[in-house]
């Protein structure tokens, strides 16, 4: 039975907060969604905390039934396409990862619901439940690419691009940092007052976290529903009303970002091509430009009929990596990250999401997120922008501090 009780509103998103806490001391598996409200076509994710105990595979998603939260690392496209992976990884972390909610606890704008055997029992050490009020230290952030490389591969890449090899590549910067008294729940808190996005995550597997503040989704299945929404094209937010304005409109207007964007909606539309029914994949909108806290994002709607009999699995072999962290052709892509970047992307640039038991899930992309290892106090974050032949190298370096500037607030 569904455990039901009011809290005014001032009240509901600490409790979230402390709900996390209290899952994060009880299981091992943690996951708690926020869409912060945010107004975003085809909706956010759901105000939702879910917990459990046991784990399964990716083949098993589509057998069971049951309701299960999932996280795919981007080095799973070594297991789905002939690639490799020679850089040392930031963090360890698995290709893949699902678990079986056995607690879950929902929000919505007056309310909680908890589905959970004593549930008052539990919601008054819910209650109970006291964050820490010490503020996280300060922590030092290393580059592990400076600026004068950066500027030296996007030359590099801008070559391959003459030469043919793609149209386009998504090229990342990573930054690491070392802190073992550093309190991960605390982070994501600070986080979401810094940076409220539609598909913000904590998640915890045993000793590590992911804290996520992504704008974007990678995938949403709804019924025989596909929705797939990459975003291509960022500017900073004006100061003014009417800065604010004309930055939009220089967005929506940029030749060079609506080249981008579109590249990546036809990748989409050939990637769901693969698994849906003739003729059904369709651009519902196409550079949609939508603001959020620090920027104005570009957004394109691609959607399309799943063929019949096609599982999870199948699906992923079919999309995954989304083609706005890889670039395109998607192979070639791959291999030259691999070539270039300084590091290992593991979860950054996968994806985390909600599995239900009819087989539906809505699946965001891992970007302006945090990854920590607790047991050894180190964590990563990355940031990237799409590299095509006119770009302007110190540009895109200077669009990657923009969008690196949430995360860094918080850490320093």
């Amino acid at each position: 039975m569904m455990f039901q009780i009011e809290l005014p509103e001032s009240e509901l998103q600490e409790f979230f907060f402390q709900a996390i806490a209290w899952c994060t001391e009880n299981y091992p598996y943690v996951a708690g969604f926020d869409g912060n409200s945010v107004n975003y076509p085809q909706g956010t994710f759901p105000k939702a905390i879910y917990a459990g105990s046991n784990v399964s595979s990716l083949e098993e998603l589509s057998d069971d039934y049951k309701k299960k939260v999932g996280i795919i690392s981007y080095d799973l496209k070594n297991q789905l396409e002939k690639l490799s992976s020679s850089r040392t990884p930031l963090v360890e972390v698995p290709d893949t990862l699902f678990f079986e909610v056995s607690f879950s606890l929902i929000f919505n704008e007056t309310a909680i619901s908890m589905d959970v055997l004593h549930a008052n029992e539990v919601y008054e050490k819910i209650r109970q439940s006291v964050l820490l009020t010490k503020p996280n230290p300060k922590v030092s952030i290393q580059p592990l690419t400076s600026r004068e490389k950066y500027i030296e591969n996007v030359h590099a890449i801008r070559q391959h691009i003459e030469e043919g090899d793609m149209y386009e590549l998504n090229y990342c910067l990573a930054y690491t940092f070392v802190e073992n008294t550093w309190n991960p729940i605390l982070a994501f808190k600070e986080l979401m007052h810094v940076s409220p996005m539609p598909f913000s995550v904590f998640f915890k597997a045993k000793h590590q976290y992911l804290l996520g503040a992504s704008p974007e989704r990678f995938l949403k299945k709804e019924g025989d529903a596909l929705i797939a929404q990459p975003i291509k094209g960022t500017i900073r937010r004006g100061k003014t009303w009417e800065e604010d304005s004309n930055l939009a409109s220089l967005l929506l207007n940029s030749e060079k970002e609506r080249a981008e964007n579109l590249m990546i909606v036809d990748l989409m539309r050939n990637d769901l091509s693969k698994i849906s029914k003739v003729g059904s994949v369709k651009v519902e909108e196409l550079f949609g430009v939508y603001p959020f806290p620090r920027v104005h994002q570009m957004i394109s709607t691609v959607t399309s009929t799943i063929k019949d009999n096609v599982s999870i699995a199948d699906i992923f072999q079919a999309t995954f990596p989304m083609g706005s962290m890889t670039g395109a052709p998607k192979i070639k892509c791959m291999e030259l990250i691999d070539r270039y970047e300084d590091f290992r992307r593991g979860w950054f640039s996968g994806s985390v999401g909600i599995f239900q038991p009819n087989g539906d899930f809505d699946l965001n992309v891992i970007i302006r997120s945090i990854i920590y290892d607790q047991a050894t106090g180190k964590g990563y974050f990355a940031v990237g922008s799409a590299i095509t032949y006119d770009a302007d190298p110190a540009y895109e370096y200077e669009e990657c501090q923009l969008k690196a500037s949430a995360i860094r607030q918080i850490l320093e």
